[in-house]
């Protein structure tokens, strides 16, 4: 990979993991905040949403929601465990994206939203093994744990 590749690779991460993170810590640090807003809204597979909504459930959503996207910046901008987070954090953006009106997510697009950019985003930083380019992963895979479950080493980059 050339300089300018990494460079790019390395503000990619960076920005997408400040992103996630400050999206994330929000709502962690906000005790009102709440995922029921969004899930009521839901025009597509409202039925799936309107099941997020159920009180038992809710708490829970809640807290996948503020910890994973505070999870997956934190991972992005230190550059650890990338292929586990961009493969969970694609997964959220779908789940953001699935509850828009399809084919018009918003007023402004037809298919294609942020959320989809963030998904495909997400998967170039996992397939290029964004965390070993100026991240923790190769110091992080050669720690003594890493080299005695290479399983754990296979989710770090």
């Amino acid at each position: 990979m050339s300089t300018h590749q990494k460079i790019a690779i390395v503000l990619l991460r960076i920005s997408m993991g400040w992103f996630f993170f400050y999206a994330g810590i929000t709502k962690v640090l906000n005790s009102e905040w709440s995922a029921a807003g969004y899930l009521s809204g839901a025009k597509s597979l409202a039925w799936l949403y309107g099941a997020m909504l159920h009180p038992a459930v809710l708490p829970t959503v809640n807290f996948m929601n503020e910890w994973g996207l505070t999870l997956l910046g934190i991972s992005l901008l230190l550059g650890v465990f990338i292929r586990l987070s961009t493969s969970l954090g694609a997964a959220l953006m779908l789940l953001y994206y699935f509850a828009l009106a399809f084919p018009y997510p918003n007023k402004n697009a037809f298919i294609v939203d942020e959320h989809i950019i963030y998904v495909f985003a997400l998967l170039v930083l996992g397939a290029f093994h964004a965390g070993r380019v100026w991240g923790l992963e190769t110091w992080c895979a050669g720690l003594p744990v890493c080299k005695r479950f290479p399983r754990l080493r296979a989710w770090l980059g």
